[in-house]
C-alpha cells in the first residue's frame, strides 16, 4: 500500500483505553476521539469515567464506560467481551493503567506492594492484550499500544518495583509483536519521561527530585499528557503501519 494512502484518521475505529479517567489516559482518549475513534473508557471509578464520557459526548464521540480494576482478573477478562457485544470488535488497545503504591528501596519493599504493582502494571495488560488479540486475530488487523516508562529502560531508586514492571511490559510488547505480527497485528510501546499528572505528582512537585531530572533534560522541562497522546495516536493509526515491537521514548531528551 503506498504511503500516501496511510494517514492518522481513525474514523470508525473501536479503541479501548485503560486508565482513561485522568492524566495520560484521558489525553489519549481525547486525541483518539478527535481522530474519529469510538472509545471504550476503562478505569476503576465509574463516576470519573462518566465525566470523561460526558466531555467526549460534546464532540459527538461514541463511548462505552467500563469500570474495571486492572489487578482483578475477572474485571480484566470481562472488558473485551463487553466491547465486542456492543461494537462487534476492537481495533485499538491502549494499556495505560498503572500503579506505584510505595516510594521505597527494594530492600525495604513488602511482598504485598510488589504484587500489587505487578498485578496492575504487567498481569493486567497481559490478560487484556491476550483477550483483545484473540479478537483481532479473527480479522488479521489491529494496533496495541502499551504505556511503559523510561524507568523501564533506566531504573530509578525508590521506585524499583515500578521500573521492573515497566521493563517487563517492554519485553511483553516485543514478545507479542513477534507472535502477532504475521497476522497483521502491531504491538508497540511508549516510554514517557517525567509528565505532569496526578500519578507523578510527587516527582513533579518535589523540587529536589524535579530539578535533578530537568537538569539532565535538554528541553529543560517536564512533559504534558497531550504530548504522549500524540505518539499513541500515531501508533494507533495507519501512518505507523510498518512499525511494530518498538519503544518510543518521549522524555525531553533526558536519556541522551
Amino acid at each position: 500500500m503506498p504511503y500516501e494512502d496511510l494517514d492518522l484518521d481513525l474514523s470508525g475505529k473501536r479503541a479501548v483505553v485503560t486508565g482513561a479517567s485522568r492524566g495520560i489516559g484521558r489525553a489519549v482518549c481525547e486525541r483518539l476521539a478527535q481522530a474519529g475513534a469510538k472509545i471504550a473508557l476503562v478505569s476503576r471509578r465509574r463516576e470519573s469515567l462518566e465525566d470523561v464520557a460526558a466531555s467526549l459526548a460534546e464532540t459527538g464521540t461514541e463511548t462505552l464506560v467500563i469500570p474495571a480494576n486492572m489487578s482483578r482478573e475477572e474485571d480484566v477478562l470481562a472488558i473485551a467481551g463487553q466491547v465486542r457485544s456492543q461494537w462487534g470488535g476492537i481495533d485499538v488497545l491502549v494499556n495505560n493503567a498503572g500503579t506505584n503504591p510505595v516510594f521505597a528501596a527494594l530492600v525495604d519493599l513488602e511482598q504485598s506492594a510488589w504484587d500489587k504493582v505487578f498485578d496492575t502494571n504487567l498481569r493486567g495488560p497481559f490478560l487484556l492484550t491476550r483477550e483483545v488479540a484473540r479478537d483481532m486475530l479473527t480479522r488479521g488487523a489491529g494496533s496495541i499500544i502499551n504505556i511503559a516508562s523510561v524507568g523501564g529502560l533506566d531504573p530509578t531508586p525508590n521506585i524499583g518495583a515500578y521500573c521492573v514492571s515497566k521493563a517487563a511490559l517492554i519485553s511483553l510488547t516485543k514478545a507479542f509483536a513477534r507472535e502477532l505480527g504475521p497476522n497483521g497485528i502491531r504491538v508497540n510501546c511508549v516510554a514517557p519521561g517525567l509528565v505532569e499528572t496526578k500519578f507523578a505528582d510527587v516527582l513533579v512537585n518535589t523540587p529536589a527530585i524535579h530539578d535533578a531530572i530537568i537538569a539532565h533534560t535538554p528541553l529543560g522541562r517536564h512533559g504534558q499528557p497531550a504530548e504522549i497522546a500524540g505518539a499513541v495516536h500515531y501508533l494507533a493509526s495507519a501512518a505507523s503501519s510498518f512499525m511494530t515491537g518498538q519503544v518510543v521514548v518521549i522524555d525531553g531528551g533526558s536519556r541522551l
